[in-house]
């Protein structure tokens, strides 16, 4: 009589065949997969700090105030699955404590709306799909992945340009360690406006094209090493109006020393980062492994199993000695 393989040997050596082949799989294209800037993002971020500001009402500076700086960022699903690149709508207001409470955002102190297109894996600008403005460098709103310790690119976009940072070593943000960068803008104009002569020193001028100047006295940034993501960011930003050809401020506009992100943004940040590294942690190390390992376990098993079953098939064919 000659026997068949058991189920329980072929379900074996066909679920440790299957992980076995499922392991080099999840190294090979699901991790690259999962270490891609999302499309479908929509988050707020948060800072504040004290400095000054131009009030138009009273057409002077003011000192003192509380100044807040709120970026929304959303992602064009349509746009970055259509083209292949993330597109990430980003929405940036300046307040004051009696400008905050406006609904809408264009009655802030400044507001912005920008359009901005990467590589989904090298983070790396792409000019396509309508960006505003064209921009460059390496880091923007996030680091690539797997930050490196060296110095980086960061976009500025007051500036219209990109900063040199300077790799400063590690750090923690609410626990999570980080690697942190820092840079500076030296006084740079960055263009002009058309404003009443008095305001910049030319009373006999009724109007005069003032030149914008814009500095940063301290960025910092921390990034999750593994994402990419900012976990805590901060700067002294200083945008003022110089008569035309003047070597001095005639107008502060705005200014700061420290506007950082708030304890709950980053709490925020370092969730997300958290959430997000566990899993490109998994997929890059313990569960190829343990796909792996486990794969190996059951095809040995099952193996042994069908060669036993067979062995023994063989034998009952065999019937018994028979004695003479």
């Amino acid at each position: 009589m000659r026997r068949t393989a058991s189920p329980l040997s072929l379900a074996l050596l066909g679920a440790g065949t299957f992980l076995l082949v499922l392991a080099p799989l999840l190294l090979a294209h699901v991790l690259p997969q999962a270490k891609r800037t999302p499309v479908d993002i929509d988050t707020t971020t948060v800072f504040t700090g004290t400095g000054s500001y131009f009030d138009t009402a009273r057409l002077a500076t003011v000192d003192g105030e509380r100044i807040t700086i709120t970026r929304q960022v959303r992602g064009d699903v349509a746009d970055s699955l259509r083209s292949g690149h993330a597109v990430w709508d980003v929405s940036t207001s300046v307040d004051t404590d009696r400008t905050l409470p406006a609904a809408d955002v264009r009655d802030s102190l400044q507001w912005t709306l920008e359009r901005w297109v990467t590589d989904r894996v090298t983070n790396e600008p792409v000019h396509c799909c309508e960006e505003s403005p064209v921009f460059d460098g390496e880091a923007y709103l996030k680091f690539p992945f797997d930050v490196e310790e060296r110095g980086y690119r960061w976009w500025d976009g007051t500036l219209g340009g990109v900063v040199p940072l300077r790799y400063e070593g590690r750090t923690r943000v609410q626990g999570h360690e980080g690697l942190r960068f820092t840079g500076t803008v030296a006084p740079t104009r960055t263009g002009v406006r058309q404003v009443p002569g008095r305001l910049v020193g030319r009373p006999r001028t009724p109007q005069v094209l003032a030149e914008e100047w814009y500095a940063n006295s301290g960025i910092e940034l921390v990034a999750d090493q593994r994402t990419g993501r900012i976990l805590y960011a901060a700067i002294g930003p200083r945008k003022t109006l110089r008569a035309p050809g003047s070597d001095e401020d005639a107008v502060v506009l705005l200014a700061g020393a420290k506007i950082a992100f708030t304890e709950r943004t980053q709490r925020q940040q370092v969730a997300l980062a958290s959430a997000d590294g566990r899993k490109l942690a998994l997929l890059s190390g313990p569960v190829p492994a343990g796909a792996g390992a486990l794969g190996a376990l059951l095809a040995v098993a099952g193996a042994v199993l069908l060669v036993r079953g067979r062995g023994s098939g063989r034998r009952d064919e065999q019937g018994p000695a028979v004695l003479t």
